[in-house]
């Protein structure tokens, strides 16, 4: 299998951060045009923005956590040119948890269905990571 394939999660978990920046700053943009914060206050606590936007801000802030363990597993199987089809869908199935787990967050935050969502991430990663240390093994 070609390894580069690895990238195409890679690309669309990038890319889900980048979706969210961008929400991000219509939310923002929509709250200051209705008035709804103080300019000067929300400088200085994040906060104080509506909880729509501060459910965005958040979920932001989730991109930079498991997916760090995500880009790192996909640039080390890369590397090693050990990437299979089982590690595609692997790879696959912890974006799509991530897709899934940010649009729950940003609109209903209905905590279970997050947490669950979140645990199929995490579960994924660990699959991953034994994957990996068995490719490290066999080598």
């Amino acid at each position: 299998m070609d390894a580069h394939l690895i990238l195409w999660p890679v690309f669309a978990q990038i890319l889900l951060t980048l979706l969210m920046y961008l929400v991000l700053a219509a939310r923002k943009a929509r709250a200051m045009r209705d008035k709804a914060v103080d300019r000067q206050q929300v400088a200085l606590d994040n906060k104080l923005w509506p909880e729509d936007t501060v459910k965005v801000s958040n979920n932001i802030a989730n991109q930079f956590e498991a997916p760090v363990l995500f880009y790192a597993l996909c640039l080390a199987f890369l590397g090693l040119n050990a990437v299979s089809a089982v590690v595609l869908f692997l790879a696959s199935l912890f974006v799509l948890s991530r897709y899934l787990h940010a649009w729950v967050h940003t609109h209903s935050n209905h905590v279970p269905t997050r947490l669950r969502l979140f645990l199929v991430g995490y579960l994924t990663l660990l699959v991953m990571l034994g994957v990996l240390g068995w490719e490290l093994a066999l080598r």
